[in-house]
């Protein structure tokens, strides 16, 4: 496949599925010529007025944090600091199972290169400062859920502008398996009336 491919990719640093897809991803561009753009998203902020279950719902103010962190570490220092803060946060989330918010996302800035000082932009208790880039975190999380509705998750993936919640894969595919995969979503995405293809899920997330 020659044709370049325009890829925008939504996530939530928290979400395990969305980081086995991103790392798809990362396995698939050194052999498909892809243009992508990495997109902040929250599950906090898709299921704030939803009916979940009170342990889903304890999940969502830690996961905001990082969220927020991604949000405010884009808009004070570019697109570029994106895709790295991000695999620093889930190295850290997912590989290291670190719960320790504070600490993943201080480790995660000094990784980047960026201050520790960010991490005020994302504190413990929301009553101690407004998130100052609120609106900037919803408008990104909207333009991903505008592309495929409410009712999905994250991640969400657009190729050439034709976008899906998913592919929710586990573990993440290496090689040739991985590339017949991408080979297939591009397939898929290519059909104007293709929306939905599904199973329930048999495995909990693989990360090695």
């Amino acid at each position: 496949m020659t044709d370049s491919t325009r890829v925008h990719f939504w996530f939530d640093p928290s979400c395990p599925w969305a980081w086995m897809t991103s790392r798809w991803v990362d396995e698939v561009a050194p052999h498909r010529d892809l243009d992508v753009s990495w997109h902040i998203m929250s599950l906090a902020i898709l299921n704030e007025n939803n009916d979940v279950s009170e342990s889903y719902r304890a999940f969502f103010p830690r996961a905001l944090r990082y969220a927020q962190l991604v949000a405010a570490a884009k808009e004070l220092h570019g697109d570029a600091v994106v895709k790295p803060l991000y695999d620093a946060l889930g190295t850290r989330i997912h590989l290291g199972q670190r719960t320790d918010v504070d600490a993943v996302m201080s480790e995660s800035l000094e990784e980047v290169g960026l201050a520790a000082d960010l991490v005020a932009y994302a504190p413990a208790d929301p009553a101690d400062k407004p998130f100052e880039f609120e609106q900037q975190l919803r408008a990104s999380h909207n333009s991903g859920i505008e592309l495929v509705g409410q009712d999905v998750g994250t991640p969400i993936l657009s190729l050439n502008g034709v976008a899906f919640f998913g592919p929710v894969i586990s573990p993440a595919p290496k090689g040739e398996q991985a590339l017949t995969l991408w080979d297939g979503v591009v397939a898929a995405a290519s059909f104007d009336g293709f929306f939905e293809l599904k199973r329930s899920r048999t495995r909990d997330p693989i990360f090695s």
